[in-house]
């Protein structure tokens, strides 16, 4: 499954919200392919199969993306709770 991670600059909070995700992913055994974004990047692009990011930047985006609007980039636990029902509705496939 691929995934962009996205914020303000792509160099930061999303850089981290990358690392979150992959973790979760590997953590459930969920075969992922993570790039960090920015907001300007992002709405340019259509090849994701989900949108990570903050409902600020997830108001920038393009109504058809598919997203996991997650209220913390740092938060571990939330950024799971919110993002893995997501990811099994779209029924990411299991390593």
């Amino acid at each position: 499954m691929k995934i962009y991670t996205v914020c303000g600059n792509g160099i930061g909070s999303s850089l981290l919200l990358k690392m979150k995700v992959e973790q979760i992913a590997a953590a459930h055994g969920i075969s992922v392919e993570v790039t960090s974004l920015d907001a300007n990047s992002a709405a340019a692009a259509s090849d994701a199969d989900l949108f990570v990011t903050v409902k600020e930047f997830a108001d920038l985006l393009p109504d058809d993306r598919r997203m996991a609007v997650v209220t913390s980039y740092t938060n571990a636990k939330q950024v799971e709770a919110e993002l893995l029902p997501v990811l099994e509705s779209l029924g990411a496939s299991r390593s």
